[in-house]
């Protein structure tokens, strides 16, 4: 299936359709239904439908639907994971190894030199670092990861043709290492409710997701319960004093790391187990030889 045709079935579905019939659909009859979804539409919103997505691939996005090769297998295993994914950028970290990150907009300086870390740390293991591009822990992330030479995966609250590279990243930014990916309609704007979902898609597509620093309630917390449960790990960064969103995480069965030496190795461990190990002993230790001793230590 060519680019310009995937990109029409995934418009059809975000702007005609509902989601969660449509991946009822696919799970029992394949792709084959997101066209069948495409042929009852009338000619002019099929003419429509063509022109927005030549667009689009004009602007170089793309689009992964359920039920194909493409999609992410860690993804897939949601059950209510999006039909279809709008992309830009490097494509392959779809299926690279991912760890998720997620804090508060509003963190502390201590929280705010973790999340610097993390995205540093999870560049050092080989893994994907996804996030959700709000100021504060997730830019931090996104901006550590590229910095220490690694991948990230964006994960937007609203439509792809909302996305600008912000100026905070601009001077680091690299677009052979960076995924930008949307599950909404092209335009759909930012609202609360996507923002949560677009959680969903982080937790998601990672093997564990990083909790920076999480409060008593709100979209942090939300998260990490979210990903417990479906069954992902969960880390939670313990500081001098534990946040109490961290804590509530903590007692139901999130781990807690103390420091960025139990970071790094827990994500070596993870990734160890998720595929062959890439590094040998000797690089693992000269990797948490360059490591803070504490969050609080500059990144």
């Amino acid at each position: 299936m060519d680019h310009l045709t995937k990109l029409e079935l995934a418009l059809a579905v975000t702007r005609y359709g509902s989601p969660g019939k449509i991946n009822t659909q696919l799970r029992r009859r394949g792709v084959g239904t997101l066209e069948e979804h495409r042929e009852q539409l009338d000619s002019a919103s099929r003419r429509q439908l063509r022109a927005v997505a030549e667009d689009l691939l004009s602007q170089g996005v793309t689009a992964v639907l359920r039920e194909t090769s493409e999609y992410p297998r860690l993804l897939d295993q949601v059950s209510n994971a999006p039909p279809v994914l709008f992309c830009s950028g490097q494509l392959s970290l779809l299926s690279a190894h991912s760890i998720g990150m997620c804090g508060s907009r509003r963190v502390s300086d201590e929280g705010l030199r973790a999340a610097t870390i993390c995205g540093s740390v999870a560049a050092g293991q080989d893994l994907v670092s996804v996030s959700g591009y709000a100021r504060g822990v997730d830019m931090a992330t996104h901006i550590s990861a590229l910095e220490s030479g690694g991948t990230t995966i964006i994960v937007l609250p609203e439509g792809i043709n909302h996305f600008r590279v912000k100026r905070e990243i601009a001077s680091v930014w690299d677009p052979s290492r960076v995924l930008v990916v949307s599950q909404f309609a092209p335009t759909q704007t930012w609202c609360a409710g996507g923002a949560m979902t677009r959680n969903s898609v982080i937790i998601g597509l990672s093997l564990a997701l990083v909790v920076v620093e999480a409060g008593e309630r709100g979209g942090t917390l939300a998260a990490g319960q979210r990903a417990l449960e479906l069954g992902r790990r969960v880390i939670a960064l313990q500081f001098s004093d534990m946040s109490p969103g961290n804590a509530v995480l903590v007692g139901s069965g999130a781990i807690a790391v103390s420091n960025p030496a139990e970071l790094s190795s827990f994500l070596h461990e993870l990734r160890y187990v998720a595929d062959e190990p890439t590094r040998s002993g000797f690089a693992q230790q000269h990797q948490d030889a360059l490591i803070p001793s504490s969050w609080a230590s500059p990144p």
